[in-house]
């Protein structure tokens, strides 16, 4: 990730689970401004999704749809997702195309894409 840092600290995470999330079957996107020039990303996935190969599995999936679309993410945001029981078996597209459906609800994609 070029442009992007791993978000880390608990009090972020908790910071930013205050905040209005956007969702659907598949992901939950929580997003805020912060006063860097990077975004930082943090990827959240429960035990009730399965044992731990599953949810590291889910979580490379959710950090590799976020690297390869990372040029049309506004710098200087937050952001933290949160994969659902369906995000587990989902198709690599359907994942992709549900990450990048809630960061334009929540405004943090580019209007042109890449600049």
């Amino acid at each position: 990730m070029k442009y992007s840092v791993s978000l880390k600290l608990n009090h972020i995470f908790r910071r930013l689970y205050h905040t209005s999330g956007f969702a659907d079957g598949y992901l939950v996107l929580y997003a805020r401004k912060n006063r860097t020039t990077q975004n930082r990303v943090g990827i959240t996935v429960s035990k009730k999704l399965g044992k731990a190969h599953v949810r590291n599995r889910t979580r490379r999936r959710l950090r590799e749809v976020y690297r390869l679309s990372e040029e049309k993410f506004r710098p200087g945001w937050d952001i933290v997702v949160v994969a659902r029981t369906k995000a587990v078996d989902a198709e690599f597209s359907q994942l992709v195309r549900s990450y990048l459906t809630l960061a334009k609800k929540a405004g943090i994609l580019r209007e042109d894409g890449l600049s």
